[in-house]
Parts: C-alpha cells; structure tokens; sequence
C-alpha cells in the first residue's frame, strides 16, 4: 500500500550546499540529477537563487547559491530521459532580486521554495506571490517554529492561509529538536491555521530522528516530504533520501541509482567535508538551539569531540 498523492524531493544540493559554501563539482551536480531522474523523485532543489553583489558572489559562495539559468540548463542538457523530475530553487527573504526571476514558461525553474522566519512571513507570502504570477508553483518554509512564540506562530499561519498564491505551507525541523509528538502537534497547529493548505515537512537529524519523524509526518497526513541524498545537509544533516524512498514502496521509485551516486561520489566526498550525526550536534538538537555553536566545534579540531565541554558551555548559556 502507498498513498498516491505523495511527493519527494531532493534537497541535496541545497542543503549540502551549507556546508561548502555550494562548491561542488559539476560532474556531481550533474550525478546527482541523473540519480533524481532515474529514481523517479518527484522535484529535486538545485541550491538557491541569491541576488549576486559586492558581499554575495559566485567565486566566494558558489554557483548553486544563485542557480543561473545557464548553470541549470547545463545540469538538465547533461542527461537525456523519459523522466524529468521538477526544478526548484530556494528564496532566502531579503537576499533576493525578484525583479530578475522571469516567466516560468522562459526559465528552466518550475518551484521556489521562500524560507523566511515568522517575523518575515509577510515578506514571504508577498514573494510567493510575486513568483505565483510568474507561473511557478510555490511554497513557504517558515524555519525554525520550535524557537518562535507559539502565538507569534500563529499570527503568522494565519496570514499564510490567507495567500491563495501559497501552493505549500512546510513545518521545518530547523534544530532537529522535535520528536514525533512535537511534529503531531505543530502539524495541527498548521492544519488548524491554514486547513487549505497542503503540507510539507524538512527535517534535520540532530537527534538521528529525521527518517522517523518524517514518517510521521506521514502518519498526519503530510504529503511533500523533503530528504537528502545519504542525508547530506548542514550539520547533522537531513532525513536519508534512499531510506525514505525505501520507506514508500511506490513502484514508481527506484533507490538504486541512489546508491549508485552515493557509492561513486558521497563516500569520497566524505574524505573532504563532515556531515551527519554526533554527540556535539545531538546536545545541540535536545537544547533546540541553532546548530551554528555546534559547526564552529566541528570545525576546531581541538575541541570537537569535547561533547562534555560543549555540554557545560551550552547549558552556562541558557
């Protein structure tokens, strides 16, 4: 049995692109949207599509930080198939030129996904409209609702399910704070503020809790489910893409070709850049706090497996 109405998408450049500054190679990028086409998922997210200034250029922050139409071309032309999985992209509020997005029917990007915090959900809502005239589907990702205030929250969701232009509202795990429960009841709260709204859920695996977390996201009813290939993503990382293909047992996936670019690119890949689970980042998840004091420890290599150290120091803080 398999619910239909299921999507999957592949987050694997845009978010494994925190940890590199979005610097891979284009023969990966180019793997990796081989593996979504012969896998069958169903969008996959190229990086995001920052505004290039004097602050945010290509040679320090990467191309799949600004996802030119070209760029994206290349990736798509590299590979010839029957499937074509959708290409999304990722607003950052205030880090984007809107003014610069063209018509979808002369772009290459079918979805933009708008990350916002609560505070600036009315500046998203006003760019997922703006990209809803330009004829691509939409989403708002409101991140990190497990630090906002609940009533701040809700204010916020109201306002959401108020924008006809918004095609997906996400419960975003930022932290990987929450545990199943936790994701029932804020996927209420989300339907009970926005009942018009299809649902989708991203999850970080601070407390190695992505995969099952996402499974209950399904148990509620979500229906747009985010995953990364070998979990790659920022810090702990993300909910397994392969895992979660597994999971579905839709016919219409196929997780070998998962393997098959997680064998050829993401064990070597592993040699150059660290995610994934540990004890620095799992105490970062159970104090729900932002995993930037967790990556600046991973990053000493003096102190970052002194998880008892940055335990007291965490805790000191609060």
């Amino acid at each position: 049995m398999f619910r239909e109405k299921l999507k999957v998408l592949d987050c694997t450049i845009r978010d494994g692109g925190l940890i590199n500054n979005y610097k891979f190679s284009d023969g990966l990028v180019k793997a990796v949207y081989r593996a979504a086409c012969d896998s069958g998922v169903d969008i996959i997210e190229l990086g995001k599509k920052l505004a290039v200034s004097d602050e945010y250029t290509r040679e320090k922050y990467g191309k799949w930080n600004f996802c030119d139409d070209d760029d994206l071309k290349m990736v798509i032309d590299s590979y010839e198939s029957d499937y074509r999985p959708l290409i999304a992209v990722m607003f950052d509020v205030g880090r984007v030129d809107i003014s610069a997005l063209r018509a979808a029917d002369q772009s290459p990007i079918d979805m933009v996904r708008t990350a916002c915090y609560v505070a600036d959900t009315d500046k998203a809502i006003d760019m997922a409209r703006r990209s809803k005239d330009l004829g691509y589907q939409t989403t708002i990702n409101i991140m990190a609702p497990s630090a906002a205030i609940r009533t701040d929250l809700m204010e916020a969701l109201d306002e959401v399910g108020k924008a006809d232009e918004v095609d997906y509202l996400y419960l975003v795990d930022s932290y990987g704070a929450y545990y199943s429960e936790q994701v029932t009841d804020y996927l209420n709260l989300y339907k009970e503020h926005c009942p018009n709204k299809e649902l989708g859920f991203h999850a970080h695996n601070n407390q190695q809790l992505a995969f099952a977390n996402t499974q209950q996201a399904i148990i509620d009813g979500v229906n747009l489910l985010d995953a990364t290939i070998n979990g790659m993503g920022r810090g702990a990382g993300n909910c397994n893409l392969e895992l979660l293909l597994n999971f579905l047992k839709n016919p219409k996936f196929d997780v070998a070709p998962v393997y098959k670019v997680i064998q050829e690119y993401f064990v070597p890949l592993r040699e150059e850049i660290e995610w994934g689970f540990n004890d620095i980042y799992g105490i970062s998840g159970h104090l729900n706090q932002h995993p930037r004091a967790a990556m600046k420890c991973r990053a000493d290599k003096e102190i970052m497996d002194n998880c008892y150290d940055f335990l007291a120091e965490c805790t000191a803080e609060v």
